[in-house]
């Protein structure tokens, strides 16, 4: 397990537009871990399914 304190040291090192990336990166981490399915997309689910769940659909995606 990384500490706290050592991370920054190495954080400290870096160009400033490393820095920048990290906290970049850091948000980005940030916002994959609370993001949520679009309603949206989960309300067009059960409508595509009846399209995409077939034997047809699966034959033709088999080769991929």
């Amino acid at each position: 397990m990384v500490n706290e304190e050592a991370l920054v040291r190495e954080i400290k090192k870096l160009p400033s537009s490393y820095q920048q990336e990290i906290v970049d990166f850091v948000g980005y981490l940030q916002s994959k871990s609370t993001r949520e399915i679009p309603e949206t997309m989960r309300l067009s689910e059960s409508a595509l399914a009846k399209d995409w769940d077939t034997p047809e659909e699966d034959e033709a995606w088999a080769n991929l």
